[in-house]
């Protein structure tokens, strides 16, 4: 894991995410929302967090999912 998240970011739990109850699942990005997974692809990834083995890995999980959004230089709000 090291190796992955060179700078740390992960540790400061930047991913959530929510289900809903016709299985859609929404990830968020520092409370806000920046994927939006439905039918099979949703329980693709259900299925892999429910399988993680730390939660360094969901973070992972989820930072891969959302994809290369951000270049390190954006500002917080």
């Amino acid at each position: 894991m090291e190796h992955i998240d060179k700078r740390n970011r992960l540790e400061e739990k930047p991913f959530s995410y929510r289900e809903t109850k016709d299985q859609n699942v929404f990830i968020d990005y520092y409370g806000k929302q920046v994927k939006i997974l439905k039918g099979k692809e949703a329980e693709k990834f259900l299925n892999r967090i429910r399988t993680s083995e730390s939660e360094m890995a969901e973070q992972l999980i989820m930072a891969k999912i959302t994809g290369n959004f951000k270049r390190g230089n954006e500002r917080k709000s």
